[in-house]
């Protein structure tokens, strides 16, 4: 039974492990240099970044390439471990403390709170979701199992929006309204919820189903052998 919880963790987890990438690569770029204190610029230098302020980010570490190199790796190993073992026993814990580190290292802001949420989500993978069924009545569990899917490619498409999508709006469209940037995080993040939510649903509705579902039964043929 596919799990939609685990599709909109691995999908956003992707998301999230290239922005982390991406704030990698902008530190490792300034070279073997002193951070001026603990909150930094990933992208200091770049005028189309300068929409989004730089990127800021905090490290705790002492050097800007060193920051970046460990933002990176940890980005690696993120993008693996949510495409690849996030359905393991403790998939979700491992989830969040990557994204402790990948913000105390330097991956932004953004990326480690989208891995935290992200985290605590697949601690529900495969889960009897029992508080939801209680939550969320039968009848809303229905509609939003059936939107479950159209909200995750909204929340998708609104994620990419806002990056690279803002920086190129302002960039290359001339786009340069202050309030751009925090109504797409907004729209992103509310998407991402209700996209969460209803992937709850959907795998509750699919727990129902197959609970429901009725038993083989087993007879027996002419010739004294047992068929399904």
């Amino acid at each position: 039974m596919k799990s939609a919880t685990k599709v909109t963790v691995s999908t956003f987890g992707v998301l999230a492990a290239l922005a982390g990438l991406e704030h990698g690569i902008g530190e490792i770029l300034q070279g073997n240099t002193a951070p001026e204190g603990i909150v930094i610029e990933s992208w200091p230098h770049w005028e189309p970044m300068q929409i989004v302020s730089g990127e800021p980010a905090m490290t705790i570490v002492p050097n800007l390439l060193g920051s970046g190199i460990l933002t990176v790796l940890i980005s690696l190993i993120f993008l693996a471990w949510v495409t690849l073992f996030i359905e393991r026993k403790h998939g979700g814990l491992v989830l969040i403390l990557l994204s402790i580190l990948l913000l105390l290292v330097g991956g932004g802001f953004g990326p480690p709170l989208l891995g935290i949420l992200l985290g605590i989500t697949a601690t529900r993978i495969h889960a009897p979701l029992t508080w939801w069924r209680k939550l969320l009545p039968v009848g809303l569990q229905r509609f939003l199992a059936r939107v479950w899917l159209g909200s995750l490619v909204a929340a998708f498409c609104a994620w990419l929006v806002m990056f690279p999508g803002s920086i190129l709006l302002g960039y290359y469209g001339n786009v340069d309204d202050p309030n751009l940037v925090p109504v797409l995080v907004f729209l992103a993040f509310g998407l991402l919820l209700l996209t969460i939510v209803a992937g709850f649903a959907y795998d509750i509705r699919q727990q129902t189903d197959v609970s429901h579902s009725p038993p083989l039964r087993v007879g027996r043929n002419r010739m004294g052998r047992s068929t399904l």
